[in-house]
């Protein structure tokens, strides 16, 4: 009887492994990603033109902040995926499949700051690791796979 019960059991722990996404579907979600925030960071300048004129510099801070609350908020909530991660079906998250922290998802935003200033070998790097980790998924100890 033990040997039908892991049998039995055997599809369910192959469900259970993830399925990490490769280069290309990421790079689909970051695009969406990327029109989203200019949209977003667009709309604020707008608004603010008139001080931004005065200091320029702010423009800079504001697309930063933008881009740490959008993709560390977004990241580590529920969702586990910003609205481009959504869209193509992926997910962030821990070994497991399971849910980050908001200070791990600050730290893979600004990992990705790395990853491109490296001349971008640290997002290439996705396309020929073992799990589809770039420079930015080592240093947060993250995984980004497809929903399950």
């Amino acid at each position: 009887m033990e040997n039908t019960d892991q049998i039995l059991d055997a599809p369910q722990v192959e469900n259970m492994r993830l399925q990490y996404a490769g280069f290309w579907i990421r790079t689909g979600a970051y695009l969406i990603d990327t029109i989203i925030i200019y949209a977003v960071n667009f709309v604020i300048g707008y608004g603010l033109s008139d001080l931004l004129y005065e200091v320029p510099a702010l423009i800079t801070v504001i697309g930063l902040g933008v881009g740490i609350c959008y993709f560390a908020f977004m990241e580590s909530s529920q969702y586990q995926a910003t609205l481009g991660k959504m869209a193509v079906g992926i997910k962030v998250g821990d070994q497991d499949g399971d849910q980050i922290g908001i200070a791990n998802a600050i730290g893979r935003y600004f990992g990705k700051m790395i990853s491109g200033l490296l001349l971008g070998i640290g997002f290439m790097m996705v396309g020929w690791d073992e799990k589809c980790q770039g420079i930015h998924d080592k240093l947060a100890n993250t995984y980004v796979f497809y929903s399950r």
